[in-house]
């Protein structure tokens, strides 16, 4: 094996490595890894940057325009809320008529929406719902999340990884996947997986406790203390006043005749009367009736939650976040979101200690105390997952739109499948009606891109190129033919399968792609087999990201509405992975003969 190829082989177990265990942020640690292979001549600066002209990424944007209408249109609201029961639960298990309900039609509208988007759609609406009625968020959540997995590999357009496919397709002056040509392998496995959803789910699923479940009462998390004349606090400073550093309690707003002031920094100066609001730990709350100077207001009827001013969020940390590994400090989250992390849940536990100093990761959920506006600033930033408002707070829904969406939609899905347009053409010309309607304002269409995601991929591609070019691939297909040879064809594309599987549950589902489309095409080249069939391998390998919360976005989003623990990924998903290798390579040796005629 040459140089070159080692050398791209150590880069790609450092990237995966490095995304694994999220020492840094994903588009860092992947444009690096471009760096380092266009140092040392691997591959060239045009092979490196390839990517930023692919189909692919636009593509990909368009429709997370697309997305955000559906989102801004309420019109998933309306599909839940017919789904889904408003009596209480029969049992302490989620009902299979219930998941039959819900996971059906989901899976089916996850062809055509990507999962991303959907699940940040959905699962909210679905956290509600089962609170509200009696019900645990974690009973619904991950089946939830498997269902819309599957159901996007059912068009070329149900999930990015499979608009990346038909982009890599394209570089390699293949024929790019047409709409509905991984249906016959999509559909057969969501015929098996949701039925095993729905009769194992009520067993598998565990009962976890969301990080919002028993908050019913903003009151147990805050507490009013007024700044009484003469008690030595007026004309200091919040610092000086030692209000900062309080272990457990944080201040989020100070009250002033009547005007609020939200992000209090430590130079703030207090006067007689003010009203000062702490949140947090309300344990340790004997920590301010030991400040001279402060008393308790006990007004009966304040609430941080009434009117614009406050109100609660839960926001999670996205897999490729900046604010993954820094504190709350460091970020300056006060003053950059104007708003007060209230607490901190990791895998379905608090996170404890003073919540300034915690180190974030990816998936953490924070409770957040903030301004109405948080969430359109949430969402400009690009650092959440999703933003939701436990509280049950209505969202501004422009429902006078839906019919604009439904009809291009309607138009984008008929201009594909007649052949009048390409992906690519058909999704930016809808993308742009979005706007011109006004379903959606020209900073929403902004923010419903996903630039970090956008980014990683386009770097991809350089990595991908190198796995190529350097003879890694070719390598790499005669290690899979000589191991799994002797099952023949079948078992071969079996191989490819298998890596990719085991590649996407601890990278992204597109850099899983992309690293193994080459060697994909590589393989099927040196066993004289179909490249099609090898195709389909790799869209169904690397969308089957069950077993870990870090696997896919979704699942982080899920992990952090529902509670839930690394084990309830392997408990819930192993069995739904197993099916859908076996039904998947049943379905693509059928659907897409093996051997060349």
């Amino acid at each position: 094996m040459p140089w070159q190829a080692w050398y791209t082989l150590a880069v790609v177990v450092v990237v995966i490595v490095v995304l694994a265990t999220e020492r840094l942020s994903a588009p860092v640690t992947v444009m690096g890894a471009v760096a380092a292979l266009v140092a040392p001549g691997v591959i060239t600066t045009t092979q490196a940057l390839a990517g930023f002209s692919n189909e692919a990424p636009v593509t990909i944007a368009a429709l997370y325009v697309l997305a955000g209408a559906v989102h801004a249109t309420g019109a998933l609201e309306g599909l839940t809320s017919r789904l889904l029961s408003t009596q209480p639960p029969a049992s302490q298990r989620p009902g299979r008529g219930e998941l039959a309900r819900l996971l059906a039609p989901v899976s089916g509208v996850s062809a055509f929406i990507y999962n991303t988007p959907l699940t940040a759609m959905s699962a909210p609406i679905v956290a509600a719902w089962a609170r509200r009625t009696g019900r645990r968020p974690s009973w619904y959540l991950l089946p939830l999340n498997l269902a819309i997995l599957v159901g996007g590999m059912i068009t070329a357009i149900g999930t990015t990884t499979n608009v990346v496919i038909s982009g890599l397709l394209t570089a390699a002056r293949s024929r790019p996947l047409f709409l509905f040509e991984p249906a016959p392998v999509g559909i057969a496995i969501c015929l098996v997986v949701l039925p095993v959803l729905i009769l194992l789910g009520p067993w598998l699923v565990s009962d976890r406790k969301a990080p919002s479940e028993g908050f019913t009462d903003p009151r147990a998390f805050t507490v009013e203390m007024e700044v009484v004349p003469g008690g030595g606090l007026a004309g200091r400073t919040v610092g000086e006043a030692g209000l900062r550093n309080l272990d457990g309690v944080f201040l989020v707003e100070i009250s002033r005749n009547g005007a609020a002031t939200g992000a209090v920094g430590p130079d703030h100066r207090l006067e007689e009367r003010d009203r000062l609001v702490f949140t947090g730990n309300v344990t340790r709350v004997v920590d301010l009736h030991r400040v001279a100077g402060l008393v308790p207001v006990g007004d009966p009827d304040f609430a941080v939650t009434s009117g614009p001013r406050r109100r609660f969020f839960e926001a999670v940390v996205g897999g490729q976040s900046e604010l993954a590994g820094r504190t709350l400090k460091e970020i300056g989250f006060r003053s950059r979101y104007d708003g007060a992390v209230v607490a901190i849940h990791r895998s379905g536990e608090s996170v404890p200690g003073k919540l300034g100093d915690v180190a974030l990761h990816a998936g953490d959920v924070l409770l957040v105390l903030a301004g109405g506006d948080f969430k359109q600033r949430a969402g400009e930033s690009r650092e959440f997952a999703l933003v939701a408002s436990p509280d049950g707070a209505p969202t501004i829904v422009r429902r006078g739109k839906g019919i604009v969406v439904e009809l291009v939609l309607a138009g984008f899905i008929l201009a594909i499948v007649t052949g009048l347009a390409t992906v690519l053409v058909a999704s930016v010309i809808a993308a742009g009606l979005m706007v011109v309607f006004r379903v959606v304002r020209p900073w929403e269409a902004r923010a419903s891109i996903d630039l970090t995601v956008l980014v990683v991929l386009c770097g991809s591609f350089g990595i991908g190129a190198a796995v190529g070019q350097s003879g890694l691939a070719r390598e790499s297909a005669t290690l899979l033919i000589d191991a799994f040879h002797q099952l023949g064809p079948v078992g071969i594309l079996a191989g490819v399968m298998l890596a990719t599987v085991i590649i996407t549950q601890v990278v992204t589902n597109n850099a899983a792609a992309i690293l193994m489309f080459p060697i994909a095409l590589a393989t099927a080249a040196e066993a004289h087999l179909s490249q099609r069939a090898f195709v389909m391998a790799i869209l169904v390998g690397a969308s089957a990201s069950f077993l870990t919360p870090i696997g896919y976005q979704t699942n982080m989003i899920i992990q952090g509405l529902g509670g839930y623990r690394w084990s309830d990924f392997v408990r819930v998903g192993l069995i739904p992975l197993a099916v859908t290798v076996v039904i998947g390579l049943a379905a693509i040796a059928w659907a897409f003969p093996l051997v060349k005629p």
